[in-house]
């Protein structure tokens, strides 16, 4: 049966997008891609991805707002149905070990033949060459080769890794689709088809800039917890409260500073002002926790409201939604009975259309 995405809506509205269906980034791509108008199609093997069984139909979040078909690529059919939708396609992604493409007749070669102004884009952890290319790895992995992963945590528990966040997501699938968006650019202007190379240990190593900014220039310090931005500095720590939450504190510049030590009513000791004072960070510290420890969260957040303290409490999943301000900007909204992200960024005057669930696979393409 025919695919329709004609009432999608956003910047990217008309660009066609084929997605080879897999886990974790590459779907986040297809849903950034679709959350921003593109029409994605998302090929899926026939009986679907079996890695994905723990979701019910329609409840995995990253596979919204596209179709999928189902196109067996180890025949020779499916490989000559891919092609065909190569050739009317602008773009195609996928995130298979280096290789596979290749062996199934759909490397870049042969579909850049197919549609010269086709962007391919490729996503793995390691990259497309190297010595661990193909060696098997998850977002831990691949962060571990960077520095970013040893740079979190405390120095107790050792590294802590930040979910899947810096891997999978922000150093691959959103490199990835920037890339293919440059890309596309690229052909717009007259340019000719290209392969897009996103490997999470580039991007992950990319978002680390400024943490070698700081390096560089002895400002940054091995040991974790101590330093600026990770968890070091008592002004910019997480504090837990009377009833066992967390206040989160990001008083980097002296006004904001002084605002935190007002409200927290510790303006009386002088030992307090030496903000920048990595020796006295301890003694900071620790009074600065057993003010917290006097309150619970929602007295302080009461407290700090309306100030320029820049001290937040510290949501959970379930309560994120409900937050004054995040109601107020529509950060999450119902589909179905489900609550998603909103799609972000967003656009003036221009509107996109809100995420739908993600389809089931269509049996075959007209």
């Amino acid at each position: 049966m025919g695919l329709d995405m004609s009432d999608a809506s956003g910047p990217l509205k008309g660009l066609k997008i084929l997605e080879m269906a897999g886990i974790g980034p590459g779907p986040f791509v297809g849903m950034m891609l679709a959350d921003h108008g593109a029409d994605v199609t998302r090929i899926e093997r026939p009986g679907g991805n079996p890695s994905m069984g723990a979701f019910p139909p329609g409840k995995d979040i990253l596979m919204r707002s596209r179709k999928a078909v189902a196109v067996d690529i180890r025949t020779p059919q499916g490989i000559e149905q891919i092609k065909e939708m190569a050739a009317q396609a602008d773009a195609l992604f996928e995130g298979f070990r280096p290789g596979v493409m290749e062996k199934r007749g759909l490397g870049p070669d042969v579909l850049l033949h197919v549609n010269p102004k086709l962007v391919y884009g490729r996503i793995t952890g390691w990259g497309q060459s190297g010595p661990l290319a193909q060696t098997a790895g998850h977002d831990i992995n691949y962060i571990a080769l960077t520095g970013a992963l040893a740079a979190i945590g405390g120095p107790a528990t050792g590294p802590i890794p930040p979910l899947n966040l810096v891997g999978d997501f922000g150093g691959g699938a959103m490199m990835l689709a920037f890339g293919m968006l440059a890309a596309l650019l690229h052909v717009k202007n007259g340019g000719d088809g290209q392969v897009v190379d996103a490997a999470m240990v580039d991007g992950a190593s990319l978002l680390m800039s400024m943490m070698h900014s700081f390096h560089h220039l002895g400002l940054w310090q091995e040991e974790r917890s101590s330093n600026l931005l990770d968890g070091g500095a008592p002004f910019y720590r997480t504090y837990e409260t009377s009833d066992g939450h967390f206040m989160a504190v990001g008083a980097i510049e002296p006004q904001f500073y002084m605002a935190l030590l007002q409200g927290l009513e510790l303006t009386g000791d002088p030992a307090l002002f030496a903000q920048m004072d990595r020796s006295a960070w301890p003694h900071i510290t620790s009074t600065i926790a057993q003010r917290f420890l006097a309150k619970t969260r929602d007295e302080w957040t009461g407290t700090f409201s309306g100030t320029d303290a820049c001290v937040t409490p510290v949501l959970t999943m379930e309560e994120a939604p409900s937050n004054p301000h995040m109601a107020a900007r529509h950060a999450f909204l119902d589909v179905g009975a489900q609550t998603h992200p909103m799609p972000t960024p967003r656009y003036y005057p221009l509107a996109t259309t809100g995420p739908t669930p993600g389809s089931r696979p269509i049996d075959e393409v007209e």
